[in-house]
C-alpha cells in the first residue's frame, strides 16, 4: 500500500497522532489538509511527549517530508513555537517542512471574536477552542481572508489587512466594546513571521503532485473527526472544516484516485469535547473511570473530555461516509478494570428503534442507547504484541465491533507509547 489516509471516526481525540507516527515510518510524505491550531495530535517516544497542533505528526521520523496543505488555517505564533520545539529536540524542519502559500492566516481579531461569541452564547455555545478557527474560515469563504502568499505582496497585504482591521474595529467595538486592533502592530508581526516562514513556503499543490510523479508514498493525516465534519457531523456542534475524507483532497490537491487505503481511527470507547449530543455519555463512576484512566483531557485546551461507551450507530455512519478499508482501535487498555463493557447497537427515540445516525441534533439529543453488554477484564494488556494473547473477553469485544462494522480492525493500541500496538 503506497498512499494511505488516516481519519478520525468519532468526535476527535481518537489517538490519530500515535497511529500516524506508527505508519509514517514507512512513508515519504505526510500531509495535513484541514483545521488549524484547534487540533492536538499527541505522539510519545521514549517518554518524550510531542503535541502537534499544525505540523503533521509524521515529521518525527527523519525520512519524512511534512506538508501543511492549502485547506489549513495557520496561527503563525503557534506554528513557529512548534518549529522551535522540534528543532530544540533535534528534529530538523529545514528542507522537510513545507507550508502551502494558499493556506489562510488566523489573525488576532479572529481569536477575539471566537472567544467573545462563546462568552455571550449561553446555553447555545458551541464549545469552540477559542483559537479563531471558525472566524478564519468565515473570512476565507467570504473571500476576504489573508493567505500566506499575500504576506509577500505588500500592496495586496496592505489592502486586505486595512479592510480586515477596519471591519473588526467597527463591528467588534460595537458588539463587544473591543479595544481597537492596531493595523501597524498586526502588520509588523506579520512581516516578522513572513521572514521566519519564508524558507518553508511553497505552492504545495504542485509540490505534492511533483512528489507523486517521483514515486513518493503519502500519508494524509486527518484532524478532528467525521462526527465533527461541518457537513456530516452534529451541526452546529461541529468544527469549521470538512474533517471526513473529502477534506483531505480539497485541502491538499492530492488526487483521490491515487489513494490505496483509508484507515478509520476509533477509540475502544467514545469521548467528546465541548457541547453537542452524545448518546452513550456516562456521567457517573464509569465516565470518571474512563476520564482518569485514559487521561481524557484536551491536548489543545486541557478541558476534561466527556466519556462514554462505543457507539456502533455513529461508527457505521462514519464507515459509510469514508469507506474505511481498515480500522485502528485505540486505548483498549483503558477498558481494563471495568466489570462490564457496553456497546451501543442502536437508538431508541420516542419508543422507536433507530439504526441510522440522525441528521437533526434535536432528534439525536432524545436518543436512548440500546446496549449489548460484554464481560470486562482486569488484565494489564500494554505489553501484549499478539491478538491471540489478549484476554478472551477483549477479543470477543473487538471481534463483535469488527463484525458489525464489516471492516478489519488491523491495528489495536494497548497504551500510549509507540511499542504499545498490535498489528493483525
Amino acid at each position: 500500500m503506497k498512499n494511505i489516509a488516516v481519519i478520525g471516526g468519532q468526535w476527535g481525540d481518537e489517538g490519530k497522532g500515535k497511529i500516524v507516527d506508527y505508519i509514517a515510518k514507512n512513508i515519504d510524505v505526510v500531509v495535513r489538509s484541514q483545521g488549524g491550531a484547534n487540533a492536538g495530535h499527541t505522539v510519545i517516544v521514549n517518554d518524550k511527549k510531542y503535541i502537534f497542533h499544525l505540523i503533521p505528526s509524521g515529521i518525527i521520523h527523519e525520512n519524512v517530508k511534512a506538508i501543511i496543505g492549502n485547506g489549513m488555517v495557520l496561527d503563525l505564533p503557534e506554528l513557529m513555537d512548534e518549529i522551535r520545539i522540534l528543532n530544540k529536540n533535534g528534529i530538523k524542519t529545514a528542507g522537510r517542512l513545507f507550508i502551502s502559500n494558499r493556506a489562510h492566516i488566523t489573525l488576532p481579531f479572529h481569536k477575539y471574536v471566537d472567544q467573545q461569541s462563546e462568552k455571550i452564547s449561553g446555553k447555545k455555545k458551541i464549545g469552540t477552542t477559542g483559537r479563531g478557527i471558525g472566524p478564519t474560515y468565515m473570512d476565507k469563504i467570504a473571500r476576504v481572508g489573508i493567505r500566506v502568499a499575500d504576506l509577500y505582496d505588500k500592496n495586496v497585504l496592505k489592502e486586505k489587512l486595512e479592510a480586515g482591521v477596519g471591519k473588526a474595529n467597527e463591528l467588534y467595538g460595537r458588539l463587544y466594546g473591543a479595544i481597537p486592533f492596531s493595523y501597524y502592530e498586526i502588520a509588523g508581526d506579520l512581516a516578522a513571521y513572513a521572514d521566519m516562514i519564508k524558507p518553508y513556503t511553497a505552492d504545495t499543490v504542485f509540490l505534492i503532485n511533483k512528489f507523486v510523479k517521483n514515486g513518493l508514498s503519502f500519508l494524509l493525516e486527518g484532524a478532528q473527526a467525521t462526527l465533527l465534519d461541518v457537513d456530516f457531523g452534529t451541526y452546529p456542534y461541529v468544527t469549521s472544516s470538512n474533517s471526513s475524507i473529502g477534506g483531505l483532497f480539497t485541502g491538499s490537491g492530492f488526487n483521490p484516485f491515487l489513494l490505496d487505503k483509508t484507515i478509520g481511527i476509533f477509540k475502544a470507547y467514545c469521548t467528546r469535547v465541548g457541547e453537542g449530543p452524545f448518546p452513550t455519555e456516562q456521567n457517573g463512576d464509569t465516565g470518571e473511570f474512563l476520564r482518569q484512566k485514559g487521561y481524557e483531557f484536551g491536548a489543545t485546551t486541557g478541558r476534561p473530555r466527556r466519556c462514554g461507551f462505543f457507539d456502533l450507530v455513529g461508527a457505521k455512519y462514519s464507515c459509510m461516509i469514508n469507506g474505511f478499508s481498515d480500522i485502528a482501535l485505540t486505548k483498549l487498555d483503558v477498558l481494563s478494570g471495568l466489570e462490564s463493557v457496553s456497546v451501543c447497537t442502536g437508538y431508541e427515540i420516542e419508543d422507536k428503534r433507530i439504526d441510522e445516525f440522525p441528521s437533526q441534533i434535536s432528534i439525536l439529543a432524545k436518543a436512548k442507547p440500546i446496549y449489548k453488554i460484554f464481560e470486562g477484564w482486569n488484565d494489564n494488556i500494554r505489553d501484549i504484541k499478539q491478538f491471540d494473547a489478549l484476554p478472551v473477553q477483549a477479543k470477543k469485544y473487538i471481534k463483535y465491533i469488527e463484525d458489525k462494522l464489516k471492516t478489519n480492525i488491523s491495528l489495536i493500541a494497548t497504551g500510549p507509547e509507540r511499542q504499545n500496538l498490535i498489528e493483525r
